[in-house]
């Protein structure tokens, strides 16, 4: 079995944190089930439905990078996607959660779950911007 350089382990987290904490739940949990986990829940549901699909697009670019690099392929183009998304996603999550009280009357396992997003996230923009462009 071949050792897995860093950037390959970043890209089989972020698959995997993607489909898990992202993709699947806002595709398949009912609209009850998100609200018994505490977070608010508008309608209409599509637009839910459609951020799961988006997220399980990027899981298959992250899919796709991940064949290059073990191609000995830079995966350049999933790398800055990853780097914006991530980025991105920890910046209004950082100020959702800290600046704002907008998590202030969530549920306690609503909470926990965007700190969470939180955290991984940031961990990993930062591993991709460190095992990508300055490696």
């Amino acid at each position: 079995m071949q050792h897995m350089q860093p950037l390959e382990i970043v890209l089989v987290v972020k698959i995997a944190l993607t489909l898990l904490l992202w993709s699947i739940p806002l595709m398949l949990i009912p609209l009850d089930g998100l609200r018994k986990l505490g977070f608010p829940v508008q309608q209409p549901e599509i637009f839910l439905r459609l951020l799961g699909m988006a997220y399980l697009s990027l899981a298959l670019c992250y899919f796709f990078g991940l064949q290059s690099q073990q191609d000995k392929i830079y995966p350049s183009d999933t790398v800055w996607i990853g780097i914006l998304s991530n980025g991105g996603a920890f910046a209004v999550l950082l100020n959702s959660g800290v600046r704002t009280t907008n998590w202030k009357e969530w549920g306690s396992l609503a909470k926990v779950f965007m700190w969470i997003s939180l955290f991984a996230t940031g961990m990993i923009c930062s591993s991709l911007v460190i095992f990508g462009p300055l490696r």
